[in-house]
């Protein structure tokens, strides 16, 4: 018969060994990593990424990836590339993208990445990259938003930018100058003022004294 020291002792080692399957299970869903917008200059060859992370190693037996193209969101898909068990990674053959495409990643380093070759204006649309990684129960999906622009922006000039900051600050150079002038000037004005003051004020004391000393004499 067991003593309550002895089952305290179980439940606490049966609570460890539960948190400890935990951590080691706890590993969160498969999660795919892609960029939300990619902008491609027309005619140029571009990578699109995609990489994923999984709370198992890729077992080659079981994994499964496609890469998909679609217009719009609601357009039906094409498949383009996708993982075969003896192949590996290969193109699908595509109408639209004929030869264009081909797998740069690294399945090792669990990278599915692709590169699209002379990129053309009806590539635009969206991108989608499905992973599967059993017994990962979740399947993986990672959509890329792929814009084409004919030219890419013009870069900013900063000619203008120093013109319009040499502008401001000289007119508020000018603005200083000008309030400290007329803040001397007022300056000035004051003291003037004051002296005038001193001025009146002792022309009006002296007859008073000559008086007050007339009114001493015999």
């Amino acid at each position: 018969m067991s003593s309550p020291e002895q089952e305290r002792r179980s439940g606490v080692q049966l609570v460890s060994a539960l948190l400890l399957l935990l951590s080691l299970s706890g590993c969160s869903s498969m999660d795919v990593l892609v960029p939300n917008y990619i902008n491609a200059l027309n005619g140029t060859t571009v990578t699109i990424p995609c990489t994923f992370t999984s709370c198992y190693k890729i077992d080659l037996t079981k994994f499964a990836m496609n890469w998909t193209y679609q217009e719009t969101l609601n357009n039906t898909q094409e498949k383009f590339m996708t993982y075969d068990k003896k192949k590996g990674m290969q193109p699908v053959p595509s109408n639209r993208f004929g030869e264009r495409v081909v797998f740069s990643g690294n399945l090792d380093k669990n990278d599915l990445t692709i590169t699209l070759q002379d990129v053309q204006l009806e590539d635009e649309g969206i991108y989608n990259c499905y992973v599967k990684n059993p017994p990962d129960r979740i399947q993986g999906h990672g959509i890329i938003n792929f814009n084409v622009v004919t030219e890419l922006p013009p870069p900013r000039d900063s000619t203008i930018a120093v013109a319009i900051g040499a502008s401001v600050g000289g007119a508020l150079a000018l603005l200083i100058l000008s309030m400290v002038v007329v803040k001397c000037l007022r300056r000035h004005q004051k003291q003037e003022l004051i002296s005038e003051e001193k001025l009146e004020e002792e022309g009006k004391l002296e007859p008073e004294a000559v008086a007050e000393e007339g009114t001493k004499l015999p």
